[in-house]
């Protein structure tokens, strides 16, 4: 379920109370779904994902009677665009040294109004409905903006991509699903190696799922190496867990022939159309260009009517 540019209710708006310019955050994914703000926006069925972040940011600025910043994480250009939106429609990007600092007031200002949490409930409620598609991408906007925002180590943006990675199980694209689920266990194997194994469990569970050769032997390498880390530390307490390292050492000896029966190629298993590979590298080790100022598609002049740019 979509959610129109018009919110229900006033819990979408940023508070009248806080700091001038709390900047909203907007993502487009690969396939052109646009999220601002933890909400899937109905893209009216044509219209360009840039025209409908404008129209939705201008709102926004219209509501709150002053100008709006953004950052837009565009992965279908490979990019991070910052913008600031006036309340008469117009807009303009912005360079990096024009932004708004980040800084700890700054976040906790931008997640006051937009609270993360809120945004994971959402998502469950979309998971709960079988709306997979829906809560992947939100799942994944919450990721990409938590990680620009706090980086990839901050707690918050670990479980964010804990969950885009069980969302991408569920959709049976499980070569992303153990990509993401390997990050979450590299980070946590770096930084704290004692909270690593239910981690490492959750990567393994995927990785038995792959069926290329090349990527079971490469992925399981790694899983294997995490594995003897958390033994050499003493740190696996669980027969489950004793079990899983057993299974990566046993399928690697095999030379990573022995794929769980009704396993099936990944994209095989993804709804019609999601024209997505699967990727072998973390969605966030492509690098994001910032975009230069004045870039067109995000540029509109005062007096515009909704979807013109300039």
């Amino acid at each position: 379920m979509t959610h129109s540019l018009t919110p229900r209710d006033k819990g979408n708006l940023p508070a009248l109370g806080a700091p001038p310019l709390i900047r909203l955050d907007a993502y487009v994914a690969e396939d052109g779904s646009t999220v601002v703000n933890g909400h899937l926006l109905d893209m009216g069925g044509t219209r360009p994902p840039n025209e409908t972040i404008l129209d939705a940011v201008a709102m926004f600025a219209r509501t709150l009677g002053a100008p709006v910043a953004a950052t837009v994480i565009d992965r279908t250009a490979q990019q991070v665009a910052r913008l600031r939106v006036h309340p008469d429609g117009s807009s303009r990007t912005i360079g990096e040294d024009e932004d708004l600092p980040p800084g700890r007031e700054r976040t906790a200002a931008e997640e006051e109004a937009f609270p993360p949490l809120a945004r994971v409930e959402r998502i469950i409620q979309h998971a709960q409905r079988e709306e997979l598609h829906a809560a992947f991408v939100l799942a994944s906007a919450l990721r990409e903006h938590l990680t620009l925002r706090r980086g990839a180590e901050d707690e918050l943006s670990l479980e964010a991509r804990a969950i885009e990675a069980y969302l991408a199980y569920l959709r049976g694209d499980h070569m992303l699903s153990t990509v993401l689920a390997l990050t979450v266990a590299r980070i946590r194997c770096r930084t704290d190696l004692n909270r690593a194994a239910p981690d490492v469990a959750r990567a393994t569970a995927a990785w038995q799922r792959l069926w290329d050769e090349g990527q079971v032997a490469t992925r399981g390498q790694e899983l294997l190496h995490m594995w003897e880390r958390l033994s050499a530390a003493g740190l696996l307490q669980e027969a489950s867990h004793h079990a899983m390292a057993q299974a990566v050492r046993s399928r690697l000896a095999q030379g990573g022939r022995s794929v769980p029966q009704g396993s099936a190629p990944a994209a095989a298993a993804l709804p019609a159309g999601s024209g997505q590979a699967p990727s072998p590298a973390a969605p966030e080790d492509k690098p994001l260009k910032p975009t230069r100022r004045g870039l067109r598609r995000f540029t509109r002049r005062a007096g515009r009517s909704p979807g013109q740019s300039s």
